[in-house]
């Protein structure tokens, strides 16, 4: 290893250390401190600095041949150095070396371009006057890598000495710069692979089926066709047996009303089922969100009530509730004031043989006779009975029970009506009530549809097109509902009855 320092006069002694064997020879070394090479300053090309640069320090010079004994006191500071203080040992390695004058030689080189400072604020790297020195190698005696440091101070010490004529030795140690740590640097490279956001697996939704649940529900579609072509074949043979043919006279599926029986449909009536498949449809849309939600968009507070913070989804729900009992209680007031109850409420026990008959018709694909304008048939009339005055209740109940209406300090009467009872009940009611629509759109328009929503939706008894297109009026404006019930548009309804907030 080559330690060159600058000495005063514009000189610089250079001397080679190292732990091969002797070499023989002389040594002639140029310029400065060697500096530590690193990377390159273009793609593809040699490590920066280049080989041979050294600390600044004017002209160079080379020492004469070393001998044996010298080395041997070289050898003997280096060993001081390693116990005794660091001025002591650079004083021994100093007066260790003796290297005439006249020996000293004048190296050239070219200047360096400077660059990045090695620390924030600094100096540009390397200093200026850095030039690029050619040293030729030296023959010295063998020295431990440990007397490294001492030979470099030595030759400060000894290249601090001025012209032959100065008898004078140098005072002071030229310290030169510490290349033995890495150069400052901000990285602006990330060494590592591209980022990636690990998303968790969004759980599977309960209403979109998988593939093996889709190809298990047409394989349970097929099996059950082939079981409804089963049940018409084998009810059909049953009805032409002697004693079915009897009871079907009998019981024809229907039975007379009692006297006095309004006839026909009023428009009110139109209206409000109008009304109620629209609130129906919008009620299981959003009684589905609420139960499928983990994490609601935005959220509903009562005002004066910090507590009663609820989803904007199950806000919806409820006055959706709200109004659906308010259009039931009119119905029902309705029903019983014009007399249109006896149409639904059964008046004689006759009503049961009577419904199995016509289930027995309806199964055969020999249906009963129609005649919905003056009495349903004793089939719908149980229907229509279970949908109004059973399963309406039932909804009402199990859906106030799990509400915020429901009185949290009562606690006898929610000991007697525990909650999970309402949750057991309210999910089957809902899809008794998505069952039903569904049979029930389906007969009316197999069982003679023009005429059919004539009486729905036109009120008149007659075959034309006009309840049918108010019938797709009406399908407008359901389809038209259930695309507005989103955030967008309920939080400004939202926000006259309260507070409305995001996530």
């Amino acid at each position: 290893m080559e330690n060159v320092v600058p000495a005063t006069g514009g000189e610089v002694r250079s001397v080679s250390a190292s732990a091969d064997p002797v070499r023989e020879g002389s040594a002639a070394a140029a310029g400065g401190s060697p500096l530590r090479r690193g990377l390159p300053r273009v793609r593809g090309g040699e490590p920066w600095p280049p080989t041979g640069v050294a600390v600044p320090g004017g002209a160079a010079s080379a020492p004469a041949p070393v001998v044996q004994a010298d080395a041997a006191r070289i050898a003997e500071a280096a060993q001081a150095s390693s116990s005794a203080p660091a001025a002591t040992a650079a004083a021994a390695a100093a007066s260790a070396v003796d290297i005439p004058s006249a020996e000293r030689t004048t190296a050239s080189g070219t200047s360096l371009r400077r660059g990045l400072p090695r620390v924030a604020g600094g100096e540009p790297w390397p200093p200026a006057g850095s030039v690029r020195a050619v040293a030729a190698p030296a023959v010295v005696s063998e020295v431990p890598e440990q007397a490294a440091p001492a030979v470099s101070i030595a030759a400060t010490s000894a290249a601090a000495i001025a012209e032959p004529a100065t008898a004078e030795a140098a005072t002071s140690v030229v310290r030169r710069p510490d290349v033995s740590a890495p150069l400052p640097f901000t990285r602006t490279v990330w060494n590592g692979a591209a980022p990636r956001r690990v998303s968790a697996e969004p759980a599977p939704s309960r209403l979109r089926p998988t593939w093996p649940q889709a190809i298990g529900g047409l394989f349970a579609a097929a099996g059950l066709a082939v079981l409804a072509g089963a049940a018409i074949a084998i009810v059909r043979a049953f009805l032409s047996l002697p004693f079915m043919q009897d009871f079907l006279t009998t019981y024809p599926g229907e039975y007379h009303l009692p006297a006095g029986a309004p006839v026909g449909l009023p428009a009110w009536i139109g209206w409000q089922h109008f009304f109620n498949v629209f609130l129906m449809t919008l009620i299981i849309r959003s009684g589905l969100r609420v139960r499928s939600e983990k994490r609601p968009t935005a959220f509903w507070t009562p005002r004066g009530n910090p507590k009663g913070k609820i989803s904007l989804t199950l806000w919806f729900h409820q006055g959706l509730d709200l109004l659906w009992i308010l259009n039931g209680v009119v119905f029902i007031v309705l029903l019983f004031v014009t007399g249109q109850w006896m149409r639904l409420v059964p008046t004689s026990w006759e009503v049961f043989p009577n419904a199995l008959s016509a289930a027995l018709q309806y199964v055969s694909f020999d249906w009963p006779t129609e005649n919905g304008w003056v009495n349903y048939n004793s089939l719908q009339q149980l229907a229509y009975f279970t949908v109004v005055f059973l399963a309406a209740p039932v909804a009402i109940a199990t859906g106030f029970r799990m509400s915020g209406l429901w009185p949290k300090k009562a606690e006898g009467l929610s000991k007697a009506y525990p909650i999970e009872v309402a949750r057991a009940l309210h999910f089957p009611t809902m899809l008794f009530f998505v069952a039903f629509i569904v049979v029930h759109v389906a007969l009316v328009l197999l069982t003679g549809m023009l005429r059919n929503l004539n009486h729905m939706f036109a009120a008149q008894d007659a075959v034309t097109w006009t309840g049918f297109w108010v019938f797709l009026l009406s399908l407008a404006v359901i389809a038209g509902g259930w695309i507005a019930a989103r955030p967008l548009v309920l939080a400004p309804i939202a926000k006259l009855f309260g507070q409305v907030s995001g996530r």
